[in-house]
């Protein structure tokens, strides 16, 4: 496989596969491994991964679980090229597909009702004051740039059946904005869970799935505790990330 300037080939410690990352751009984080982890995905299910960067939710979620097939949605096109030869390393092309376009037009792009989960690890912060270079890959995977918590939650409803999953990691400080959000949309949330860095320290991520058109209850699973010492992962995050 074609390596391009500062890219390198990175093991994602499942079936064997690896992805393409660009050290000078934008690499995954724990994050997107995590919700990996989190996401409800049926055998048979038709999965939409919006915003999908270097393509590792939909390749890390085809390795995970028996959904059918997986789609992932990239605006930036020198990413989602890059996510497309990824998928081609791993010999996946029969089961992810990577294409090019705008959340905000997700629901134009792919038709209403279309998947059965839609996955997504958002930029994260509204604040765009300060940013040297706004169309940065760093800034647009970062802040909202190019899309809104508001553009996720509605391309998501319309790109799901009545029924459908969404799954979403986002930061705890924007929970109530989340939750009305999700609501708004009719995707009802019914499942949460904090992750802390370490056991006496604040959240600073939260994994929520929502369901379209669900009823109004929410189970809250135990926290997911990421260090149980500085520099040492607890059991649970090496059973995540398959190592």
């Amino acid at each position: 496989m074609e390596l391009r300037e500062n890219e390198r080939i990175d093991d994602l410690h499942r079936c064997g596969y690896h992805i393409i990352q660009n050290k000078k751009k934008f690499c995954f984080g724990m994050d997107a491994v995590l919700l990996t982890g989190f996401a409800s995905v049926k055998p048979g299910a038709r999965v939409i991964d919006l915003g999908t960067g270097t393509g590792v939710i939909p390749i890390l979620l085809e390795a995970k679980t028996k959904g059918s097939h997986f789609t992932g949605l990239e605006i930036q096109r020198e990413m989602a090229e890059m996510a497309g030869r990824s998928v081609r390393l791993n010999h996946l092309e029969e089961k992810i597909d990577i294409a090019e376009g705008d959340i905000k037009e997700a629901s134009k792009i792919f038709g209403r009702a279309s998947f059965d989960v839609v996955t997504c690890n958002p930029p994260y912060m509204e604040n765009q004051h300060g940013l040297k270079n706004p169309m940065d890959e760093k800034a647009i995977a970062r802040h909202e740039v190019l899309c809104t918590l508001e553009d996720v939650l509605r391309e998501a409803a319309a790109l799901l059946h009545e029924g459908g999953v969404f799954c979403m990691v986002h930061r705890p400080r924007r929970l109530a904005e989340i939750i009305a959000g999700m609501q708004q949309h009719k995707l009802e949330p019914k499942r949460m869970r904090l992750v802390y860095p370490m056991a006496d320290r604040e959240a600073n991520m939260v994994l929520i799935e929502g369901i379209k058109g669900g009823g109004r209850q929410m189970r809250i699973e135990p926290p997911l505790i990421v260090y149980s010492e500085p520099g040492v992962y607890n059991r649970e995050i090496h059973d995540i990330y398959g190592y």
